[in-house]
């Protein structure tokens, strides 16, 4: 993925005692980061703000993050924006999300345009309002042409879900002839699934210090490397992300093999 250094060197210029840009190996960037974006409502709550508050404060952390990763030179940045589970919440936190997905994705497309940035989305948008979807279509359509970096947005995503929902589409072919059941493998379930023709991530961010995976990505973060930090996604900073890809270079990946000398 291209990177301009200037743009790079100027955008990390005010580096805190911990973490700078020359610690982080540019050769070594992962390709595909991807965030569970996750605290919203307790950094809302912690400062006696009503949970919605807090997700609007996160659209910022999530527009630095996009930044970042196009400064950085990923070439994919996916979050979990919204879960299958998520409906379960109060039905005006629910209204507030979907009106805040539309409005921040219309308000950030100029972003996009200009640092060539190509959305996309994986979960099942049938289900959400007509206006959420009609604006992910402009966003979708307007974004098309561009070649750089992949945002993709997982909404109305589960993980479980969406192996179902491959295995059924695997089934109904054999049911139909068109393949034998020894024809069934992983790779051709990999192409059934919403990430089909994106990158496993080398590095999944985890904000809030919960130590799950909630339902996202079972498949894809087989041997994708964790990072988890206390911080709330609202205060996820610039810095943090670097410290996440400092620590994701400090470790060995073997993926399933040994180290040789």
């Amino acid at each position: 993925m291209f990177r301009d250094l200037d743009k790079l060197r100027a955008y990390y210029a005010d580096a805190p005692e911990d973490i700078r840009l020359e610690d982080i190996d540019l050769e070594r960037v992962p390709s595909h980061v991807s965030i569970i974006m996750d605290g919203n409502g307790r950094w809302a709550t912690a400062r006696g703000l009503d949970r919605s508050q807090g997700h609007v404060a996160g659209v910022d952390s999530l527009r630095e993050a996009v930044t970042t990763s196009v400064r950085l030179g990923l070439d994919v940045l996916s979050v979990y924006a919204f879960s299958t589970e998520n409906w379960r919440r109060p039905q005006r936190e629910v209204d507030l999300l979907m009106h805040l997905f539309a409005t921040t994705l219309v308000n950030e497309l100029p972003l996009f345009h200009q640092e060539n940035v190509r959305l996309r989305f994986f979960g099942d948008l049938t289900a959400l309002p007509e206006q959420t979807r009609l604006v992910f279509q402009r966003g979708l359509d307007e974004t098309a042409d561009h070649t750089g970096m992949v945002f993709a947005l997982a909404v109305n995503y589960g993980s479980r879900a969406e192996i179902a929902r491959a295995a059924r589409i695997v089934a109904e072919r054999v049911a139909a002839g068109e393949i034998s059941p020894n024809e069934v493998d992983e790779s051709l379930l990999e192409k059934n699934l919403y990430t089909a023709g994106l990158p496993d991530p080398d590095l999944l961010i985890r904000t809030s210090g919960e130590l799950r995976l909630s339902n996202y990505l079972l498949w894809q973060l087989a041997y994708t490397e964790f990072y988890v930090t206390d911080t709330l996604w609202p205060d996820f900073s610039r810095w943090d992300f670097l410290r996440a890809i400092a620590s994701f270079q400090g470790r060995s990946r073997r993926f399933g093999g040994v180290v040789t000398s």
